[in-house]
């Protein structure tokens, strides 16, 4: 497996790793500049020589895999019979620099209902490092024509279309993702107020709509979802930047985007 393909693989698995890379070498060493090796949590692809430089690099990639805030580090390697190592003798002579670049997973956003608003939405989520889910009941909404305008996205997107319970989407989504509800029918949304609440693993829940519509679902959630208050309370509606008050679809995609990355922000520290 090739080291793209590994952090691929621990991307999709949603898994942190580190990158690991001899950034110079002087004199003999085992690897020459640009070997890659990646690490994870139980596995390793790749190799930057292997022996001491190889085994304290991996030792150490664990240890910024189990930190909570992990910054890129350089670390300096003589190779000489000299060094006391912590794996054993490595004497070819010269002298490695590895960088150690840790690998986070990225946040995950589920937007259910690509109307004018979400389709704004996701265009301004798409220029973020995250994986994006696009929910939709409409199939003429999803059609690769409309959604071209996501082709140079940055983020990873996911298409998903659901004929009859866009709801049953929940369960499949990664731990922790950010759930933003914004579809066609108030029927649909409601719905998935319900699932979104009985669904643990979720990250945030936000509803788009105004103080009657919350009115109506509060009453209904806690009637006939028979949801208690503290739980309901995980719904956030409004959505958005409540200093922002405008009304065309793209003022409201940026203030629902900028308050979604006020969150991840406070996620991270």
């Amino acid at each position: 497996m090739t080291w793209v393909t590994a952090v691929a693989r621990l991307r999709a698995r949603r898994e942190h790793g580190v990158l690991v890379t001899v950034a110079t070498v002087r004199g003999h060493a085992p690897r020459d500049a640009g070997a890659k090796l990646v690490v994870g949590q139980t596995g390793t692809w790749g190799s930057i020589g292997g022996g001491n430089v190889e085994a304290v690099s991996i030792d150490r990639a664990r240890e910024m895999i189990a930190t909570s805030k992990p910054e890129p580090e350089l670390m300096d390697f003589a190779l000489n019979d000299k060094v006391t190592n912590r794996h054993g003798v490595q004497c070819c002579g010269g002298t490695v620099a590895v960088l150690l670049e840790p690998l986070p997973v990225v946040p995950a956003v589920a937007v259910f209902g690509v109307g004018h608003v979400g389709l704004e939405l996701a265009r301004i989520l798409a220029r973020q490092d995250l994986d994006l889910h696009l929910i939709d009941t409409r199939p003429d909404v999803l059609t690769d024509e409309r959604l071209s305008v996501l082709a140079d996205a940055v983020a990873q997107v996911h298409v998903h279309h659901t004929p009859l319970l866009p709801e049953e989407i929940l369960e499949e989504l990664p731990r922790g993702t950010h759930i933003l509800i914004m579809t066609h029918d108030h029927a649909e949304d409601a719905a998935l107020c319900d699932a979104a609440l009985r669904t643990t693993h979720l990250g945030s829940i936000g509803l788009i709509g105004s103080a009657s519509k919350w009115a109506r679902f509060r009453k209904r959630l806690a009637g006939e979802g028979g949801h208690d208050e503290a739980t309901i309370a995980r719904i956030r509606t409004p959505i958005g930047l409540a200093d922002i008050t405008g009304k065309e679809p793209a003022t409201i995609a940026v203030s629902v985007a900028a308050d979604l990355l006020r969150t991840f922000e406070a996620e991270r520290n």
